[in-house]
């Protein structure tokens, strides 16, 4: 190739000018152009989710962290002696701890199962039933 041939394809940058090594150089170069480029890209992703889960992580300990207050309550379990004239939503209010339970009706029917009851005004005066309640650790 001449010289004035190599600047017109140097300029034009027109491969039908070109030898087979020269373009081969050209594909290399572009080859890794190419790598390099997708190396940048994991680089910048990986940075990206590492500081993701960094926040994510922080704001989730921070959220679940407990004050200084925090007392924690635990699940017991009381034997309570039925009376002339008591029934199940009387003794059960007397337990309900709407922390721990969605609603009233939930609980009362916790008790029913605990105690093997079908209907929850089929109780005794003298019947001992089993509430759970929640209290402080001991």
């Amino acid at each position: 190739m001449t010289r004035a041939l190599m600047e017109a394809a140097s300029l034009y940058n027109d491969p039908r000018f070109l030898s087979k090594s020269e373009i081969r150089i050209r594909e290399n170069k572009k080859r890794r152009q190419r790598i390099v480029r997708r190396q940048k890209m994991a680089i910048i992703l990986s940075i990206a989710l590492v500081v993701f889960l960094m926040l994510f992580l922080r704001n989730t300990l921070m959220t679940s962290a407990q004050n200084d207050n925090f007392v924690p309550k635990c699940k017991y379990y009381k034997v309570v002696t039925v009376h002339a004239g008591d029934n199940i939503s009387e003794i059960a209010g007397d337990y309900y701890d709407a922390e721990h339970y969605d609603d009233f009706e939930r609980y009362v029917s916790e008790i029913c199962s605990i105690n093997q009851l079908s209907d929850s005004n089929l109780i005794k005066a003298g019947e001992n039933l089993v509430v759970p309640y929640y209290a402080e650790y001991r």
